[in-house]
């Protein structure tokens, strides 16, 4: 069993619609690298759904995959955002998983907390947050399930410039 990270936009599918629908196709993905990652998904992976393209972006959700890789049918109409001429039924170049909704988490766990915890230093929503689908290692997944149950941080508070902390410890 493998983990990914897969990006929505909440307004267009985020973890409400999952859930209402319970079971969704995950398609429109036109990035060579995600089309990869989404091939490589086997039913039975764990999923963490992330909200973008709102303030703040983070993972609210978690989902399995319930159906591997197939043609991606949303590139072959012409009426999609989504088409490309160069896809056909007979030479896919897109594809598609379904995923099944497994929860909501209890609050959104931000971008910029992930950003602040060494152990997701090498992760690759942290170093290359624009990609739609990515992995997530085993450990790295268990993390972020365990912060959602975490109160949210506080946020850091500015530090006053160095000469105002030396005029104030001189009192």
């Amino acid at each position: 069993m493998r983990h990914w990270l897969m990006k929505s936009e909440p307004d267009s599918f985020g973890i409400d619609h999952l859930r209402k629908q319970r079971r969704s196709s995950w398609d429109g993905v036109l990035n060579y690298q995600a089309r990869n990652f989404m091939r490589d998904m086997a039913v039975g992976d764990h999923v963490l759904f992330y909200h973008s393209s709102i303030d703040p972006i983070g993972v609210a959700g978690l989902a399995t995959v319930v159906r591997a890789a197939y043609p991606d049918h949303t590139a072959w109409d012409s009426a999609s955002k989504y088409f490309d001429a160069a896809s056909t039924p007979e030479t896919p170049r897109w594809f598609m998983v379904d995923v099944a909704y497994v929860a909501t988490l209890p609050r959104l766990v931000t971008l910029a907390e992930l950003r602040e915890i060494p152990e997701l230093a090498d992760m690759p929503l942290v170093n290359r947050s624009r990609l739609s689908v990515q992995p997530v290692s085993a450990e790295q997944y268990a993390l972020i399930v365990a912060l959602a149950d975490q109160p949210t941080p506080a946020p850091a508070t500015a530090q006053p410039p160095a000469a105002t902390r030396r005029a104030r410890s001189r009192r």
